[in-house]
């Protein structure tokens, strides 16, 4: 390297440090509650084997039991104000000697129309405490905390938190800054989820649900709304509960020789919802979820040039063009 071009290449490694120094911070941050009370004393934290939240909604967890314990039974509690969700923890024997105590169990988000079954303890929004109660065979308790998991990674195609795909709620495992593990609850957002979209010869039919809504079925309309022009189409919808199904207006959706790209939404008084595939952990949906062009024939004879598709944001979007020399339903429309 050239004397000359040295000091630039220092001072690019000393940026490129701070950014990475940055990210760093950021992530811990995010993955970082505060400091929580509860009464559980200034020992150590049992360590964790595994514990993680997987599928979204589904916690496990394994936990190392201290050589010297004598231990008969087991629980975990999730504490957050004056609530308290115990669970039971199983003492598997290891074949190298040591001892785990286990459990998984589903969550799921208190206010969720079936929040109040029995599958799994129902959590309100908030920080909730992760504690371990030990029982000695003299029947004494001793409690303590659970210590916090690394980080989760970032690489890979999936994200390595993912919000309920049943409910729409977030249960994500956190370390406080004093070491211990708490659970994170996040109430589910208003969204539509878009479930699937069928591609046929004559149609394309979206079908999908509303999560989290804010108003009876008959408050929503669906519509197709143009890129660019802001042309907006509006669709009948079908209900069936909190799903809903309806046939794109593809007929309106073509002018001229033109491709326009369309995107396919909800409205619900003044807020426009996304139809989208949110409620999943893959972190690159427009590379995983690949979709085909396809020939649309309308019921005026007119051909379509049709490309439903999921945005990188994870929004369904539609991409039309009629073919040259298409009868007049695939002329250019005012």
């Amino acid at each position: 390297m050239s004397d000359a071009l040295l000091p630039y290449a220092v001072g690019a490694a000393k940026r490129a440090r701070r950014v990475a120094v940055r990210m760093r911070r950021r992530v811990e941050r995010l993955h970082t509650a505060p400091a929580l009370g509860g009464g559980i004393p200034p020992r150590p934290a049992l360590r964790p084997l595994h514990l993680s939240v997987l599928g979204g909604r589904t916690l496990n967890v394994a936990l190392l039991v201290p050589p010297a314990a004598d231990v008969a039974a087991a629980r975990l509690e999730l504490a957050r104000g004056g609530r308290v969700h115990r669970l039971p923890l199983e003492l598997e024997p290891q074949g190298d000697g040591t001892r785990l105590l286990t459990a998984t169990t589903a969550l799921r988000f208190a206010d969720a129309p079936d929040g109040g079954s029995d599958r799994g303890p129902a959590l309100t929004a908030g920080l909730w405490r992760v504690a371990t109660v030990l029982t000695g065979p003299d029947g004494q308790e001793t409690r303590t905390g659970v210590a916090a998991v690394a980080l989760p990674a970032t690489d890979g195609p999936v994200a390595p938190v993912s919000p309920d795909p049943a409910g729409g709620a977030h249960f994500r495992l956190m370390r406080s800054v004093d070491g211990f593990a708490v659970l994170k609850v996040r109430a589910p957002a208003h969204q539509a989820e878009l479930d699937t979209f069928a591609l046929r010869w004559d149609r394309i039919t979206v079908r999908g649900r509303v999560v989290a809504p804010q108003a009876p079925p008959a408050a929503y309309t669906a519509q197709a709304v143009r890129r660019g022009g802001g042309a907006v189409l509006r669709a009948p919808l079908e209900w069936d509960g909190d799903r809903f199904a309806f046939d794109l207006p593809l007929a309106g959706m073509v002018a001229g020789r033109r491709a326009h790209r369309w995107d396919i939404q909800l409205q619900q008084g003044r807020t426009g919802l996304k139809i989208g595939r949110r409620l999943t952990d893959l972190r690159r949906r427009d590379q995983v979820i690949r979709t085909s062009f396809r020939i649309i024939a309308l019921e005026d004879g007119s051909l379509l040039r049709v490309h439903a598709y999921i945005t990188s944001a994870g929004a369904l979007a539609v991409s039309c063009v009629g073919f040259e020399g298409a009868p007049d339903g695939a002329e250019e429309r005012e």
